[in-house]
């Protein structure tokens, strides 16, 4: 069950019962509800704010503050309008411990890579800010048993790579499954992709995965539960055979299908620990410094022939 609102088009999509979606520019934020209210999942970007406070209204009633707000992680997008809301709602903000180093103030982000390639998204990663967010005194761990306390429902399951704390959201009486970008149904790297949605289940954002083998094991982890539908990130939701095929073949070919050819992270991961991060790897060159220093090596060769060049007819004058 995958329609889209009838009321407002626009706004909001849904996935299944109880469960909406809302797309702002290139990421999502899903709509849960509960026997006791509802539950906001992730944050998207800062322009997001008043389109979430649009949809909850239409979906909830005017007014209707959630219960609480799940992170799948933290990254800038899915996080953008965490600080408008809770000027707004006195709630608290649930993640996994070790996403929260990143939520309250304590550590960076390991850095996006723009060297995986891919498109315009990737391009650009050296820009997505990484600092970290400083919810202390808003936001809690989620408990170790995988229950989410707002949702009684629903259990979340660990699945680190594209982030240390990444968690997807897994409803198992009809098998839905929010999975935030633990993969995605898009080609996330290209901005022609994200922009037009082209449906097609792909592996994480490779520009902010900063553990491949991790980032493999979650997802196979997650087609091990054969999931009925899955709502990720990026991406508009996919259900059914087609989609479980797809999510088979992602994890039994992962490296193939998944893992980008060059990149910071592809051989080496980022250490991090409950406190933040404690190493990386070296920086991979991107497209940008390989042209500058293509360019520089131009630059010297030709510095090189031309002081040669004079030297040498400086010697014939001589003689």
């Amino acid at each position: 069950m995958m329609e889209t609102s009838k009321t407002n088009q626009e706004s909001y999509f849904q996935v299944a019962d109880g469960v909406w979606g809302m797309k702002d520019i290139f990421v999502n934020v899903y709509f849960v509800s509960t026997a006791e209210g509802w539950v906001l999942v992730d944050a998207g970007l800062k322009s997001a704010y008043k389109k979430i406070k649009e949809v909850a209204a239409m979906l909830f009633g005017e007014g209707v503050a959630p219960l609480a707000i799940v992170l799948t992680h933290g990254h800038f997008d899915h996080t953008g309008s965490l600080e408008d809301l809770l000027s707004d709602w006195e709630i608290p903000v649930y993640t996994h411990h070790l996403e929260m180093p990143y939520l309250t103030g304590k550590s960076a982000y390991p850095p996006a890579d723009s060297s995986v390639g891919g498109g315009l998204m990737s391009a650009m990663a050296d820009l997505y800010p990484i600092e970290p967010n400083n919810l202390t005194g808003e936001v809690k761990s989620l408990p170790f048993s995988g229950e989410i306390p707002p949702l009684p429902q629903w259990r979340y399951i660990h699945t680190p790579g594209h982030s240390p704390g990444h968690i997807s959201l897994w409803r198992e009486e009809d098998k839905v499954m929010i999975v935030g970008d633990a993969f995605v149904t898009t080609k996330q790297e290209s901005a022609f992709s994200t922009l037009t949605q082209t449906r097609v289940l792909s592996g994480p954002p490779k520009y902010f995965t900063c553990d491949w083998q991790l980032a493999k094991r979650s997802v196979e982890t997650l087609a091990s539960l054969q999931p009925e539908v899955v709502a990720t990130g990026h991406g508009k939701p996919m259900q059914g055979q087609q989609m479980q095929q797809d999510l088979r073949r992602l994890a039994s070919d992962f490296d193939r299908k998944a893992v980008p050819a060059r990149g910071r992270y592809v051989r080496e991961p980022a250490i991090t620990n409950e406190y933040g991060v404690v190493s990386l790897p070296p920086k991979t060159l991107g497209l940008p410094e390989r042209i500058a220093i293509g360019a520089a090596l131009v630059a010297i060769a030709g510095l090189g022939y031309v002081i040669g060049t004079d030297v040498a007819r400086k010697r014939k004058l001589v003689l």
